[in-house]
């Protein structure tokens, strides 16, 4: 394959679309521009308002260009994959914004992998094939982003999976990645398999990212309860605030630091679980304690989050005073997380993973 390469595709709203990829892909650029095309959306590359016999010789000027060049121009059996992306946006439910993005380099498609949040076939293809743009569909109102690809070896048939949500942060070998799918040419298919396949495999995994980034954070604050317990009994200051135990206090306050970055992360993501939870009419009424005990922690830390966010000054003391027993209120009997995993009656497409029901107190920590 030569280093410079030059896509050609259709727009039925634009035309004939130039894609430059490869190491070299700035010279294909070069050529492109010097045969009279001029670049559009997200890089591609286009003739602006020219007749059809306007086209025909800047494509012809392309090609002599490009073999004087060595720069490989391929004319692709597709349509483009900005048309494809929006014909489908249009059949999904809700509202869905389009960007065609161009890997023109080969290592930029490597950028993907820390956040692209789907297994499978999408995934291998990623990591093994060259694929040299794709597109993205994202709902800002659901936080979801899905990415389209063409199927590399194929002349049918897309890839698609999706971005991880930003909260999230980088979800590589994340075991609650959802599989990709490969859906058919043609805008409904396409748009029914990702509403009746995907979205719902998407929101199922969602939820149990939440559920286990909720349980782990909870338990490296239980831990470290744990810790200042320890040092207490060390210390010999039993019932004293471990911040005042002199040579103690630097290590108190990383322990009281951690801990209220730690219920930042429960701060996120835990209302969403809470509002699927309805104890009484549940397996588990008993649950109502707990999960009562943690509603009221993640109330007082959103009215701390609110007082730093307009600009309220607290010393360390101050917001170690009030942060720490938030943090810390959910620890003496921690939430059941299976609460979280019962049929919820706003969201039909996630369906309750099996939990055991031999012990009543299964909580969101492991």
């Amino acid at each position: 394959m030569a280093d410079a390469q030059i896509t050609l595709t259709y727009s039925r709203t634009i035309g004939v679309i130039a894609i430059a990829t490869g190491k070299q892909y700035q010279s294909a650029e070069d050529a492109l521009r010097e045969a009279g095309f001029h670049r559009g959306e997200a890089g591609t590359y286009h003739v602006p308002d020219a007749d059809e016999a306007a086209a025909r010789e800047a494509l012809a000027r392309l090609v002599r260009s490009a073999r004087a060049s060595g720069i490989e121009v391929t004319a692709s059996s597709r349509r483009f994959i900005g048309d494809a992306a929006r014909d489908i946006a249009r059949l999904l439910p809700g509202q869905w914004d389009t960007q065609v993005e161009i890997y023109a380099h080969p290592v930029w498609q490597e950028d993907l992998l820390p956040y692209l949040w789907a297994s499978g076939d999408l995934a291998h293809a990623v990591r093994a094939a060259r694929i040299p743009y794709a597109a993205t569909l994202a709902n800002r109102a659901t936080d979801t982003t899905l990415l389209l690809a063409e199927r590399p070896g194929h002349r049918l048939g897309y890839l698609v999976g999706s971005f991880a949500p930003e909260a999230f942060g980088e979800v590589d070998g994340d075991p609650h990645t959802p599989h990709s799918i490969i859906v058919l040419p043609l805008p409904g298919p396409a748009a029914q398999a990702i509403t009746e396949r995907y979205l719902p495999a998407y929101e199922r995994a969602v939820h149990e990212r939440r559920i286990t980034m909720v349980a782990e954070a909870l338990g490296l604050i239980r831990s470290d309860l744990d810790a200042r317990h320890e040092l207490r009994a060390l210390s010999g200051a039993d019932g004293v605030p471990l911040a005042d135990l002199g040579s103690f206090a630097p290590a108190a306050g990383a322990f009281l630091d951690r801990a209220w970055r730690e219920f930042l992360t429960v701060v996120h993501h835990a209302p969403v679980l809470l509002d699927r939870c309805r104890p009484q009419a549940s397996p588990w009424p008993q649950d109502a304690e707990a999960l009562g005990r943690l509603a009221a922690a993640l109330f007082t830390a959103q009215e701390i989050c609110d007082d730093l966010t307009t600009g309220a000054v607290l010393s360390d003391d101050e917001h170690h005073q009030r942060s720490w027993p938030t943090a810390t209120a959910s620890c003496g009997r921690p939430a059941p997380r299976h609460q979280a995993r019962l049929p919820h009656p706003h969201s039909p497409h996630l369906r309750p993973a099996p939990c055991p029901r031999t012990d009543p107190y299964t909580v969101f920590d492991r």
